[in-house]
């Protein structure tokens, strides 16, 4: 960028001939400094935008990976939850989420409950100009691009309770708790960190949200699993497991993929810049460290399963990919390639022991939710000051700790609450002849059910 000072004096120039000379250059540096600025404007932005709907399009991944994991009986309620569950995340997000989350937190515990105004275009302009003039730094990214990708993150926690709470909850009441978990319980907790809250000044790291979304999504599941119960004929009277199969392997396999490919946006617009070389550098970076650390979770999974188990369950290859992905979503941008890999193969690790674990316990968990988000989200957390140096294992403790706490006594308050008053799970004949019949009236596979009965 041209400057002033870097223009040569020759000698015997007048002051009148300087000051000529200097108000061109100074124009062209204005001139310059608005034009950068409108670079950097447009970069950030659409990062925001491209991972907001790379994200976005992880609940369609949701939707399908739990369509696979259900009994035929049960995809129509799956679907209907998800479609439903990210509509209303983004209406309360909007309503009270995002003010709650970011405006006026100031290093405490919760921001503003009033609805925040987002700006329009010209506004959004017309501030960054005046900021310019005054000498100020504009802010360098659209309000709305900020606020959907904000809002697409707060949708996932909710599709992480869907999957394990899949075959015997009511639809209303699950909606319901949507409601508070999307409008009130994730937007609180992620003020303490993002929102420059009380764990964010103490140092405690978290980049796309191995604990804010994935382990408060998994906290919700893991008290909702125990407060509803385990599906009929999941356990046995003297301890035994029976496994449910789920109606769709090959479908559950698209939407893990689908997943896979919207993390790039979970993790990689998390840099949340791309105007200077820098940012575009390390948002290439996080993509490599998030595949390899998807891989690992994969290859670790397979090889544990058939060491341990005989054989290779495609499930516990499928949720090897999304633990991995979990551990690494943390701290995506400092480990090595080697690193990474290492983090998602203990992700992925924590599939082939932690399932099992979960269902000696006698915690229905249909599609492995909390073994993923939870325990791998735990673990990547965790594994944060192995290579950021900036990284505290209190401090990491400390965070997960309260996240956890705050998200368990919060979500079991309204699942008690929806369970005395309006009820939790629909009759054991409801149950037992599926919830789209029951709740939704419409079967996935009429000609399989008994829609092909009529014919």
């Amino acid at each position: 960028m041209k400057t002033f000072r870097n223009i040569a004096r020759p000698v015997g120039l007048s002051a009148l001939a300087l000051a000529a000379m200097a108000v061109p250059a100074l124009a062209q540096d204005a001139k310059d400094v608005a034009q950068n600025t409108q670079f950097v404007f447009v970069f950030n932005t659409l990062l925001f935008l491209i991972g907001g709907f790379l994200v976005m399009w992880m609940a369609a991944g949701f939707a399908m990976l739990e369509a696979g994991m259900v009994r035929s009986k049960n995809v129509s309620m799956q679907c209907t939850k998800n479609i439903a569950l990210f509509s209303i995340a983004g209406l309360m997000y909007w309503a009270v989420g995002y003010n709650i989350m970011y405006e006026g937190v100031d290093g405490g515990y919760i921001g503003t409950v009033l609805p925040k105004a987002i700006s329009g275009l010209v506004a959004e302009q017309n501030a960054v100009a005046d900021a310019i003039a005054a000498g100020k730094d504009p802010t360098l990214y659209s309000g709305s691009s900020d606020w959907f990708f904000q809002m697409v993150f707060c949708a996932t926690a909710a599709s992480i309770v869907s999957g394990t709470l899949a075959e015997r909850i009511k639809l209303w009441p699950f909606l319901i708790f949507v409601i508070v978990l999307t409008g009130f319980i994730y937007p609180i907790q992620g003020a303490w960190k993002w929102g420059a809250g009380w764990l964010d000044g103490m140092g405690f790291l978290d980049f796309a949200g191995s604990t804010l979304v994935h382990s408060t999504g998994g906290w919700a599941a893991l008290v909702g699993a125990i407060i509803l119960g385990a599906r009929i004929g999941k356990y046995g009277p003297e301890g035994q497991v029976n496994a449910i199969p789920g109606s769709n392997m090959p479908l559950a396999t698209l939407g893990t993929f689908i997943l896979w490919l919207g993390w790039f946006g979970f993790n990689g617009a998390s840099q949340l810049a791309m105007g200077t070389i820098q940012d575009v550098a390390s948002v290439a970076n996080i993509f490599m460290n998030t595949n390899l650390a998807a891989a690992g979770g994969v290859v670790a999974a397979i090889v544990l399963a058939q060491l341990f188990y005989g054989k290779v369950d495609v499930t516990m290859a499928l949720n090897g990919a999304l633990a991995g992905l979990v551990s690494i979503t943390a701290e995506p941008l400092t480990p090595s390639p080697l690193m990474a890999i290492l983090i998602g193969g203990v992700g992925g690790a924590i599939v082939v022991f932690f399932v099992p674990l979960i269902d000696k316990l006698r915690i229905d968990d249909v599609v492995g939710a909390i073994p993923v988000h939870l325990i791998a989200g735990i673990w990547g957390t965790m594994a944060v000051p192995l290579t950021n140096s900036d990284g505290n294992f209190v401090v990491q403790a400390i965070g997960i700790g309260a996240i956890g706490a705050f998200v368990v006594v919060s979500s079991a308050v309204v699942w008690l609450l929806l369970k005395f008053t309006i009820g939790l799970r629909p009759t054991a004949e409801e149950e037992t002849a599926g919830l789209d019949i029951a709740e939704i009236g419409v079967e996935a596979y009429p000609e399989f059910g008994h829609g092909s009965q009529k014919f």
